[in-house]
């Protein structure tokens, strides 16, 4: 019976124990709500504003310029590079120049400008545009920082997928595994890096090679004449990339307009004159004909006719500078002609002069790092074709087949180039992807780091409105790369400086899959705790493309916004937060968590030089403290002080309070490997990261915080 009363007694007391956990659940979940609200007021309608045809037409000549460089420049080698040891039939010269027709027509035609340009982020193109797509579309981003505030911007624009179709159980299988985010991941960044190393080549490459055609006038010119000429117009060109791309755009607009004219009717001269029998080659047939009779060497020499199509992943990465429309106009109906009509004039004169065949072109080095980016940029498409398109499987596969064979082609044709100068991107883009790899893996690890140490609520507000400490005048902005709760800098500051501004703003700056957030949208804020606290949330939002400029005043933009979040909260509902929530404590009890507090970070400074996943001794004070905080049907008087600061007009309080001063405090979180890490990853963290860190630019100066506002609290981290 004795036995019956106390198993009687201990579900009593294990059931009140749940319902009280789950009370301070609830609790805390009241006291910082997801932005949602707020970001709805922000929402506003975007629409596109539609272009005249004139405008078009203008717009397209002006793409010229910058958007076809490269591809126009590719007829002055690809055939020297495909027959480097010159030429012992004519068809030989059919069959590689239906080999360029083709892939002209699969890959820049159909693959890029008709299907993977509309794949475009609000007019942005690349690879990071991509994957900013699949990020909106699935949670595939290793940082788990979304919010549903975020799918309120007017730049964040997103299809919901029908449960158990093909396209959701792509998405659920992506997402089922960090291993698979992070190999999506690994692609984009490979892509970008080897667009990098392209990059850095290929206008080296284009102006050697245009420059080259002066030897065809002076033989005897040495080819250190060529060079120096190429590098003087290399500094022209690049000395006059500040003016922006509206100038450099309709400067060259006119000069490539010229080339492509130029190289269009010199190859309908060269087809009438020397052999109209070359425009067979749009026949597919002797495709076949050329690797039944070349073999190996046949499929060597796709790295040369891959030359034909480089320049145009750049065409994609290119058009946010210029309507989709424009450019599909620009290429479909004058560069793809003109480019048709060049190569076949160079194949019909070669056809009866073989000897001929390097007479116009300077040697290049193999542009390796091109067919990496299209395999990327394909792998990626069939992605978006399936979560963002909702396309048709067989629609993914055929695009599949249509692009990843010839792609496969070619990258199996450069591999034999390698040892002739094709390293050379390739090395580029193994160190940019090392650089960005160490560097988000560190990232990541840092927020993670926040995560797990962050302080509840809960706790802070069960310290009271003076927060157990000495609230000086001023606005203390506490910067955290959480969107929720309280980073573990501010309770790191306050154990060791037990003071505090009147108004404190915890300042998220967070980065969304989206290429810019409009300035109206950029901030959000919300209170935290009842009005007597005097503390704030503001979460400011970034895009990929957004820049801070030297003339952007974060610092009272993000106060303006917070004075307009009191305006209309008292507008709204006025005096309704002062008493939602209030404390029953004592100042004793408060002075004892504060104790607590102080005791459990010194157990942390001891204990944290080894393993990340001591974190649980951080967090103890977290729970310890839930039973500070109950919810109160009347409002308390805390002080006579606070009393009157409740009277008082709020507004014209916080002005008071930025006069007086506002500092930014802000962590500088040194990242280490901790003891018996295996030596690559003491090499990455403790070196290499920390190198990029130090030549980093940090927030401060991002954000442009004056020197004399700034306190940085510094903390260690064992990863």
């Amino acid at each position: 019976m004795a036995e019956r009363v106390e198993g009687s007694v201990a579900e009593g007391e294990n059931t009140i124990e749940e319902r009280h956990v789950g009370a301070m659940w609830e609790l805390e979940q009241k006291l910082d709500q997801p932005m949602d609200e707020e970001a709805n007021k922000l929402k506003n309608m975007y629409r596109e504003k539609g272009l005249s045809m004139l405008m078009l037409l203008r717009l397209s000549f002006q793409s010229l310029g910058i958007v076809y460089g490269d591809l126009g420049t590719s007829p002055l080698y690809v055939f020297y590079n495909t027959f480097p040891d010159g030429i012992s039939d004519s068809e030989d010269v059919i069959g590689a120049l239906s080999l360029i027709i083709y892939s002209l027509l699969l890959i820049p035609l159909i693959k890029y400008v008709i299907i993977v340009c509309k794949a475009n982020d609000n007019g942005q193109g690349g690879t990071l545009a991509i994957y900013s797509l699949l990020c909106r579309h699935a949670k595939v981003k290793l940082i788990p920082n979304q919010q549903r505030s975020d799918e309120d911007l007017t730049t964040y624009s997103r299809t919901l997928l029908p449960e158990g179709s093909f396209a959701a159980k792509t998405k659920k299988w992506l997402e089922s595994k960090e291993s698979r985010k992070r190999a999506l991941l690994f692609i984009v960044l490979l892509g970008t890096c080897m667009m990098i190393g392209d990059g850095i080549l290929t206008p080296a490459i284009s102006v050697l090679s245009a420059t080259g055609g002066i030897k065809v006038i002076s033989p005897k010119m040495s080819s250190d004449v060529v060079v120096l000429v190429s590098i003087i117009i290399l500094i022209v060109l690049f000395s006059m990339q500040h003016y922006g791309t509206d100038k450099v755009g309709w400067l060259f607009a006119p000069i490539v307009f010229i080339w492509f004219l130029f190289i269009g009717a010199t190859g309908m001269y060269n087809i009438c004159k020397h052999d109209t029998s070359v425009l067979k080659a749009f026949s597919p047939t002797y495709i076949y004909l050329y690797f039944k009779k070349r073999g190996l060497d046949g499929w060597i020499s796709l790295g040369g006719i891959l030359l034909s199509i480089t320049g145009t992943e750049a065409l994609y990465a290119d058009i946010a500078y210029f309507p989709l429309l424009a450019i599909q106009l620009a290429f479909t109906f004058f560069v793809f002609p003109c480019l048709l009509l060049a190569y076949c004039g160079q194949a019909a004169y070669l056809v009866n002069n073989k000897d001929h065949y390097k007479d116009a072109f300077y040697a290049s080095m193999p542009g390796t790092a091109v067919v990496l980016v299209m395999l990327a940029t394909t792998l990626l498409m069939i992605l978006i074709m399936l979560l963002v398109w909702r396309c048709h499987w067989i629609l993914v596969l055929t695009f599949a087949v249509l692009t990843l064979v010839p792609e496969f082609s070619y990258f199996s044709a450069v591999i034999w180039k390698i040892n002739q100068g094709g390293w050379v991107p390739l090395i580029i883009a193994a160190i940019s992807l090392l650089v960005m790899s160490v560097w988000h893996y560190a990232t990541v690890k840092k927020y993670e780091f926040e995560v797990h140490s962050k302080v509840s609520m809960s706790w802070i507000l069960g310290l009271g409105p003076s927060l157990g400490l000495v609230r000086v005048p001023g606005i203390g902005l506490v910067y955290t790369e959480l969107a929720s709760g309280v980073p573990h800098i501010f309770s790191h500051f306050i154990t060791n400086l037990p003071a505090i501004h009147s108004v404190v703003v915890f300042v998220c700056v967070k980065y969304l899959p989206v290429y810019t957030v409009p300035e109206e949208e950029r901030f959000l804020v919300k209170r935290i705790g009842p009005q007597t606290f005097r503390m704030f949330r503001c979460i400011a939002r970034y895009g990929y493309k957004d820049l801070h400029r030297k003339d952007d005043d974060f610092e009272n933009k993000l106060l303006n916004n917070l004075f307009s979040f009191i305006r209309i909260e008292t507008m709204m509902e006025p005096g309704s937060n002062s008493s939602t929530y209030s404390s029953a404590y004592s100042l004793n009890h408060t002075q004892e968590s504060r104790d607590e507090l102080i005791h459990n970070n010194n157990h942390h400074h001891n204990s944290n030089n080894n393993n990340i996943d001591e974190f649980s001794s951080m967090v103890d004070y977290t729970v310890s403290t839930l039973d500070t905080i109950v919810p109160a049907d009347n409002r308390m008087s805390f002080s006579q002080n606070n009393t009157v600061e409740e009277e008082e007009d709020e507004l014209q309080y916080l002005k008071t309070c930025k006069e007086s001063g506002v500092v930014h405090i802000m962590g500088n979180t040194v990242v280490k490997a901790r003891n018996g890490s295996w030596l690559p990853k003491k090499i990455a963290i403790d070196y290499v990261y920390a190198f990029l860190a130090k030549i980093c630019r940090e927030n401060s100066v991002i954000l442009h915080v004056p020197h004399e506002t700034l306190l940085n609290v510094g903390q260690v981290f064992y990863v």
